[in-house]
């Protein structure tokens, strides 16, 4: 996200680089001119300097310690506050209140779109909040960061996560439905290549990319997942709650978190949301972790 704005937003001052990592800041700024970006060296520092602020961060309680930590910066009034996370709505609420409390203006804006989507500008960016902020803020969505938007503008905050949640929880059932369809094509002697070639033809997209990288064993072979377990599970938690607030049962969704339970205990925190593949093979005598050659013949033998 923020290569893209480095890259292609229309800004006259270097965009203002915060990472607990200074490392990670060295890293990214080596990437372009000098003068495009400035590392500093505390939140603090950055958002006094900061007219426009995004943040997007792993869970709840980071986002709200961190919010903290920015209204240390002083005088925040008329600083527009845009945040991209995917937390519980009444988290974003409790942040917006805080930072509109002292003068500040606020967007909700979480993303969709993994992080190779990220890496090229093609999230979708979901904006809700006052019309004017919202104006602002979409300078560096569509066309910098994003391939499109979902336009709230004026609608409450809350209204832009429960989408991003309800959005996931199609991620989950999409990763669920996959993996069962994969194993049970492997269990019947017909192959995963088969099914591949369906969902390709069918389900072009996140569908095929989704059993590309299944298929392909990065589940258990990638150093770092994509998508993470523990946010994965983050991301259920809340959808799930929501529901249960509504008299709603997903029970779609209970399955896909019972399989990333399973997750966990086999891979721990290297586990990716492609995992619950390898949670589906093992209960159905498979091995977890797969091998391509094997299962795309339609080898119905358990390992």
């Amino acid at each position: 996200m923020c290569k893209n704005i480095v890259e292609k937003a229309d800004v006259a001052q270097p965009v203002l680089i915060y990472n607990r990592t200074k490392q990670k800041s060295v890293d990214f700024s080596k990437q372009f001119p000098a003068e495009k970006t400035e590392i500093v060296e505390s939140i603090v520092a950055g958002v006094a300097r900061a007219d426009i602020v995004f943040t997007i961060l792993a869970k709840d309680d980071i986002v709200e310690a961190v919010a903290d930590e920015m209204l240390k910066a002083g005088d925040v009034s008329g600083k527009l506050i845009v945040e991209c996370s995917t937390i519980h709505p009444d988290t974003t609420v409790r942040v917006a209140k805080a930072f509109r409390d002292r003068g500040a203006e606020f967007v909700a804006a979480p993303v969709f779109g993994a992080p190779a989507m990220a890496e090229i500008g093609q999230l979708i960016g979901v904006l809700a909040g006052p019309g004017a902020s919202v104006q602002k803020a979409s300078r560096y969505f569509k066309g910098v960061m994003a391939k499109s938007e979902i336009d709230m503008s004026d609608e409450p905050y809350e209204k832009a996560l429960t989408l991003k949640l309800v959005g996931n929880t199609f991620i989950l059932n999409m990763v669920e439905q996959l993996s069962e369809g994969l194993v049970l094509a492997e269990k019947a002697g017909l192959g995963t290549q088969y099914l591949h070639d369906f969902v390709e033809g069918i389900f072009p997209g996140p569908f095929a990319a989704y059993s590309t990288r299944i298929l392909s064993g990065a589940y258990h072979r990638m150093s770092y997942p994509l998508f993470p377990v523990d946010l994965a599970k983050k991301d259920a938690r809340h959808a799930l709650s929501l529901a249960k607030a509504c008299g709603v049962r997903m029970r779609n969704l209970e399955v896909a978190d019972a399989h990333l339970d399973q997750v966990v205990e086999h891979q721990g925190e290297k586990g990716d949301i492609a995992s619950i593949y390898g949670a589906i093979r093992a209960e159905a005598g498979l091995k977890y972790e797969n091998e391509p050659a094997e299962e795309s013949k339609g080898d119905s033998k358990a390992q």
